[in-house]
């Protein structure tokens, strides 16, 4: 970066999203910087991208990006999986159908100003419009076929989410911004090899792993992709089947990052962005990460007060990792049933299932079978409810 430029406004200037003023000082800057790319942190309009592409001069070889091409770009380049390929490239379709105009006015010139009917009449269409409309037509073909790859990657989603509730393992979803520490804190707690990295959306796909929280049960903790502040729509449509990760979670875990400096607005994006997913009534605990950067408690001691439900951990050392798993298995316990039951010998499965996934309290051996107490989760109550 060779530099930075912001603008004050009452309001957003349709044209060109910043005031002509300032539009003309870029433009001016660009012989003294030499700079080659001009990337706005807002989202410009079809309209807004040429016109400013256009101050530059026809032969100007630039390129102007807003928020969502530069996000889109890093999406792209971290796709790792087809899975977050199909959705990287849905997204990149999406934005790109409604900017297609300027990418074939040259044709148009080339004509010698015929396009669009100047000798043939109104009506008569130049080469440039008609290979817009072909390369519409391809865009939409492509998308619905993305479109198609992607719901069966949610179908498939779907059965496994159902196979686990079959099994009545718990689900925690770790949420958060980009590069708060997610994928660290889920290889800390699981001991997997999750890819971590620091880097924005360094996770783009999914991964879920098994946790067994200090009482011996289990639960499925499953890392997603990074939140930012003012998400591109074309990511929230694309990664659907990726974020009902987040929906379907019976536990929410956010990885705050407590040493970055706007945190609090970063951690207003992600609530802003549970609220549009409908996320946001689940319970969730607030891991405070990277806390092993503190020299004292003070900062700490005002944190925890500001963000209920907190836990101060360190992904990279595991410092808090205990803490963390005990919070999580009370959470969990808030949505299990409380059973007393005995089980007839012939169903040693249900034994076996209820020292799997329940909290046992008191497990006694009569005549008639194995008489259990204690808490399972609420799914699978049914099949021992007829037990008795």
């Amino acid at each position: 970066m060779v530099g930075q430029e912001w603008q004050r406004l009452n309001r957003i200037h349709s044209a060109t999203l910043i005031g002509p003023g300032k539009l003309a000082e870029l433009v001016e800057l660009r012989d003294e910087l030499h700079y080659d790319a001009l990337i706005f942190d807002d989202e410009l309009s079809p309209r807004q991208l040429r016109e400013i592409e256009r101050s530059f001069g026809e032969d100007a070889e630039i390129k102007v990006l807003d928020r969502t091409a530069l996000i889109l770009d890093i999406f792209a380049r971290h796709a790792r999986t087809r899975e977050g390929a199909l959705q990287v490239e849905l997204a990149q379709l999406d934005y790109r159908l409604p900017r297609l105009t300027r990418a074939w006015t040259h044709l148009a010139r080339q004509a010698g100003g015929r396009a669009g009917g100047a000798t043939g009449g109104v009506g008569v269409r130049g080469p440039g419009e008609t290979q817009l409309e072909v390369d519409r037509r391809a865009i939409r073909s492509r998308m619905m076929f993305l479109k198609q790859q992607l719901e069966k990657v949610r179908e498939q989603r779907h059965q496994s989410r159902q196979n686990r509730r079959r099994e009545g393992l718990a689900v925690a979803s770790l949420v958060g911004y980009t590069n708060a520490g997610k994928s660290t804190l889920l290889n800390t707690l699981s001991g997997a090899d999750v890819l971590t990295a620091d880097m924005l959306f360094a996770t783009l796909d999914p991964t879920t792993r098994r946790v067994q929280l200090p009482t011996g049960g289990i639960v499925l903790v499953t890392d997603t992709v990074g939140f930012i502040q003012k998400l591109p729509h074309q990511l929230v449509a694309a990664f659907r089947a990726t974020l009902e990760e987040v929906l379907e979670a019976d536990l929410l875990i956010h990885v705050i990052d407590v040493t970055h400096p706007n945190v609090a607005e970063q951690v207003v994006a992600v609530h802003d962005t549970l609220i549009e997913l409908g996320a946001a009534d689940k319970p969730i605990i607030n891991a405070l990460n990277k806390v092993d950067r503190f020299a004292h408690s003070e900062p700490l001691s005002g944190l925890l007060d500001e963000y209920p439900n907190s836990v101060p951990v360190s992904a990279l050392t595991g410092q808090g990792r205990t803490a963390l798993l005990d919070r999580i298995e009370e959470e969990l316990e808030g949505g299990m049933a409380s059973l007393s039951v005995t089980i007839p010998y012939r169903r040693g499965d249900l034994v076996d299932l209820f020292h799997k996934r329940g909290l046992i309290q008191l497990e006694t051996h009569g005549s008639d079978g194995t008489h259990i107490e204690g808490k399972l989760p609420a799914q699978l109550a049914p099949q021992f409810e007829e037990l008795g």
